[in-house]
């Protein structure tokens, strides 16, 4: 899949690096949502690759 923005390439990098499980486990453990979706969707708007 190709990055239309910053918060997709953010996205790629923590998945590679395994953060996103680490934050996927504590979001489970502590029932409250890490708030991943949006915040990649606001960079994606705010820096967005093509115009």
């Amino acid at each position: 899949m190709k990055s239309r923005g910053l918060g997709d390439s953010i996205e790629k990098v923590t998945k590679a690096t395994g953060i996103k499980k680490v934050v996927d486990a504590v979001s489970k453990a502590t029932g409250k949502p890490c708030g991943c979706a949006e915040r990649r969707d606001s960079l994606n708007r705010m820096f967005p690759y093509s115009k």
